[in-house]
């Protein structure tokens, strides 16, 4: 019989791209692996997921409200709803196992599958453990994390360091000549990408309208990516001031591309983003989301800045440093050299590869 894999979570790209990799790696490794994934409804893993060719199941979940008012009562309803169907699924698909990256639809997923006795294993992307995995994590057999020193949230005896799964695609040889083509680039101007993660970051897109001028002036090419939520807004505040020199796009779907003629990044500091800097030795300027839990994404980056593998630019700091940062860097071979040989001594180019052993050995013992 087929082996079944159930794999829950998304909400952000930085939740979906490591889930679809693992799903891919399955795929790779065990041939005729049976795999479904649950997703929450209205996110955008119910558009990637069936477009990278496999079969999605949506909760209707939400996140838990920061404050009391009328949503929690709207919560507790849809969180209920979930629970009911996450054990339909459980029951009607019978997974060997079950694994949750993170995201909305992780906590009723693995809750129902553990109650059915199927083996549930986590997978934390961040620095920092999100509420649903503290809250799982007493139930489930391993937690694949990305770094070390998370006893402090997670029991230790379950713990596997394996970094973080990236996209196989970024791991493919590609042709710099390609890569200027596809973004109408050219190879003797600095080049800057900047990405505020798959819905976009207001206040990087901010810094970059509070900056249109001194872009315009520097002789760097920019390609901006707005996100989902922002692109028609930039679009329409752009209007007859955007400089020759910077592109604004929705969403780079050929991130391969993008990093290939990028010289220099500027992000957020998600998780899934600084693996894929470091496994690409990509030199970047990081300016971590404050909007976050426990500030993680701060963690995140000064794990980079500590090694002298990325500069870090304050949220609050963006419109006035981030791109006076970013341009003198990408004009210094000498320092985006440095930046790009620290930054790949902290990649595990074998994360994914590990992580579906883990999955593998705990359904042998099954």
């Amino acid at each position: 019989m087929a082996l079944k894999v159930i794999i829950s979570g998304g909400g952000t790209g930085g939740h979906i791209f490591p889930a679809l990799s693992i799903a891919n790696e399955l795929k790779q490794t065990v041939p005729d692996v049976d795999i479904l994934f649950v997703g929450a409804l209205g996110k955008m893993e119910m558009e990637r997921v069936p477009a990278a060719g496999y079969p999605i199941v949506g909760l209707p979940v939400m996140g838990l409200p920061r404050k009391a008012s009328l949503k929690m009562f709207k919560f507790i309803w849809m969180l209920y709803q979930s629970m009911s169907k996450a054990r339909k699924v459980i029951k009607d698909f019978k997974p060997d196992v079950a694994i949750g990256v993170g995201g909305f639809a992780s906590g009723p997923v693995l809750k129902a599958a553990v109650k059915a006795g199927v083996p549930a294993i986590l997978q934390e992307q961040n620095s920092y453990a999100g509420v649903t995995n503290k809250l799982l994590s007493a139930k489930v057999r391993k937690i694949c994390v990305a770094y070390p020193n998370m006893e402090r949230y997670f029991p230790a005896e379950k713990l596997v360091v394996t970094g973080n799964p990236v996209r196989q695609n970024l791991l493919l040889p590609v042709d710099r000549e390609k890569a200027l083509k596809a973004y109408r680039l050219e190879a003797e101007k600095p080049i800057v990408f900047v990405v505020g993660g798959s819905l976009g970051a207001r206040s990087l897109n901010e810094s970059v309208m509070a900056n249109l001028d001194y872009i315009a002036e520097s002789g760097v090419q920019v390609v901006w990516q707005t996100g989902k939520i922002y692109y028609k807004e930039m679009l329409e505040r752009l209007a007859g001031k955007q400089p020759k020199n910077l592109q604004a796009m929705e969403f780079l779907t050929d991130m391969d591309l993008a990093y290939k003629a990028a010289d220099l990044v500027i992000s957020r500091a998600g998780a899934g983003t600084i693996s894929e800097l470091c496994l690409l030795g990509k030199p970047s300027v990081l300016m971590p989301s404050p909007n976050v839990a426990e500030d993680h994404q701060t963690k995140n980056a000064m794990a980079l800045v500590e090694n002298h593998a990325a500069v870090m630019v304050k949220d609050a700091d963006g419109p006035e440093m981030l791109f006076r940062e970013a341009f003198s860097l990408v004009k210094d071979e000498k320092k985006l050299a440095e930046l790009a040989a620290n930054s790949k001594k902290l990649a595990k180019p074998n994360a994914t590869a590990d992580i579906v052993q883990v999955i593998l050995n705990e359904v042998m013992k099954k």
